[in-house]
């Protein structure tokens, strides 16, 4: 079946592409949740008006993004944990705590945009990596301090 896409979509392609996909990928993910339209020939002058419009929503995104990374530059979080012997936590520090941290800092970023290879189990200070929208990241000044 032969769609247009409204969203880039990984592994598939960008925004106002029209790609070959299969039947049933199309009608049961791509269709309902609003990724794709249906192509046709009348949709074919449809293209070009979305396209327009796509590419206008990312410059407006990528601005958004821009003024987001430059404001995280001078953001430090500061989280307390408990330790025990060696300096070692107990437990973790997670993209999730970053997240509620960052929150309460006033951003809002989803913590499945905190890039940590692993948890942070010590204390110290860690730069942590934040995925933006439009391939923008930024980095944040993580400090792990003893409770």
């Amino acid at each position: 079946m032969k769609v247009i896409l409204q969203k880039d979509i990984q592994n598939l392609g960008d925004a106002g592409d029209v790609k070959e996909v299969a039947n049933g990928y199309a009608r049961n993910y791509l269709l309902p949740q609003k990724l794709v339209i249906a192509y046709s020939e009348a949709s074919k002058a449809a293209i070009e008006h979305q396209k327009h419009l796509i590419k206008v929503k990312k410059e407006k995104r990528k601005k958004v993004s821009e003024k987001t990374a430059d404001a995280l530059k001078t953001v430090e979080i500061k989280i307390t944990a408990k330790v025990g012997e060696d300096e070692k936590l107990f437990g973790s520090i997670t993209s999730m705590d970053i997240a509620k941290k960052l929150k309460d800092a006033g951003f809002e970023i989803d913590k499945r945009k905190i890039v940590l290879e692993d948890a942070i189990r010590h204390l110290g200070e860690f730069n942590v990596e934040i995925k933006l929208e439009e391939g923008l990241t930024a980095a944040v000044k993580v400090v792990v301090e003893k409770e």
